[in-house]
């Protein structure tokens, strides 16, 4: 299903994460013994540590939950199951790639896989991909005004980190929503940015109709959701609503680690306005995962909140339910679903037709259901 090129691109940034990882462990346990890091882990209250697996399995449920409500809205049944299997798989994909950026088209792939149309999974991955940045943004100015002086104070000299994720957040926003609100004139701007390019010669001049034949393409899809959108105000609050539910149950694993060591010095409120805080400031950032970075979000950010010799083993936990184990049970879904669709469908051989069908996303978006009753 993916061509060899972007299957040696995810190698490489699963290397990148598993070279990170290696270096970050070396780093929190230097000088230490590998049986002492353990007894450390060993402490956690295990009952507490059940709640932080059953937080990050309603973290990816959640956006298995929105999936299949707009599904609905189409008047498609989709097992919630499927829709569970769509959201391992695109956060296997969103954690392995930088910005996120291959979850996406990965879950539109295996979604038409399944006989969805490309002009659904279009609509419902950019609805939940401004709804899902929109919430973080939303919950970091939150806690940013109402725990301000706690905020500052455990960020210290990373503020500027967090300056800056809420204004790369707040342009993809609003990129999203110009793209989405005002399509055609997106399109326009669109061409004319391809066309300046190609006279500069920084893109191929050759290729820059078919840039534009597909940009046109993808704009169509756009104008479609524009529709939607407008059309669909309280479905948005209904998604706006699951989306608060999915972050905040990632979010608080922090506070679950926190008092698995039987802490109580600081509030939910202010251990989730941290992590809330480093979801602002590494989401944005062109890392796989962001790896490494977020390791040093949490050491800094959590060093007054934890305790000291508490940090390193927090930090293993916390990553290891929301990162690596997220990778690893989303990597074997992902694998057995390929495996699936090759016995079923056949290998497939035309890696072009393959790319096409993608790049048209939901050009053949059909017309509601519920009108095609009306008018008949």
């Amino acid at each position: 299903m993916i061509d060899i090129n972007k299957k040696v691109k995810y190698a490489i940034n699963v290397l990148f994460i598993a070279v990170v990882g290696y270096l970050t462990f070396r780093i929190l346990f230097a000088n230490r013994e590998i049986s002492d890091v353990f007894k450390e882990l060993h402490r956690a209250n295990k009952i507490w540590l059940a709640f932080g697996v059953l937080a990050v399995f309603c973290f990816i449920a959640g956006e298995s939950v929105i999936i299949k409500y707009m599904l609905w809205l189409f008047k498609e049944k989709v097992p919630f199951l499927r829709c569970l299997k769509y959201s391992f798989i695109g956060f296997f994909y969103s954690y392995i790639t930088p910005s996120s950026s291959g979850g996406q088209p990965a879950q539109m792939i295996y979604m038409k896989k399944d006989g969805i149309y490309y002009g659904y999974s279009t609509l419902i991955m950019l609805v939940i991909a401004v709804v899902y940045k929109a919430v973080l943004v939303l919950m970091g100015i939150f806690f940013y005004i109402f725990y301000h002086d706690f905020v500052v104070s455990h960020v210290g000299d990373y503020m500027w980190l967090v300056y800056v994720g809420f204004l790369l957040n707040v342009a993809y926003i609003a990129l999203l929503l110009v793209v989405c609100l005002k399509p055609l004139w997106s399109r326009k701007m669109g061409i004319k940015v391809i066309n300046f390019l190609a006279r500069l010669h920084i893109i191929n001049p050759n290729k820059s109709e078919k840039m534009i034949a597909r940009l046109i393409r993808i704009f169509d899809n756009y104008v479609k959701a524009s529709q939607y959108i407008k059309n669909n105000l309280g479905s948005l609050f209904t998604i706006t609503f699951f989306t608060v539910l999915q972050r905040l149950s990632l979010f608080m694993l922090t506070w679950i680690v926190y008092k698995s060591y039987g802490l109580d010095g600081s509030s939910f409120m202010e251990i989730v306005a941290l992590q809330v805080m480093i979801g602002v400031a590494v989401e944005m950032l062109p890392l796989p995962g962001a790896a490494g970075i977020t390791e040093a979000c949490f050491v800094k950010f959590f060093e007054g909140v934890f305790a000291l010799e508490l940090i390193s083993p927090s930090i293993l936990l916390n990553r290891g339910l929301s990162f690596y184990a997220v990778i690893l049970v989303g990597g074997l879904v992902t694998l057995f679903t390929h495996i699936l669709n090759v016995r079923k469908y056949g290998k497939d051989t035309d890696k072009e037709k393959q790319k096409q069908e993608l790049e048209q996303a939901a050009v053949d978006l059909p017309a509601d259901k519920t009108q095609n009753k009306e008018e008949k």
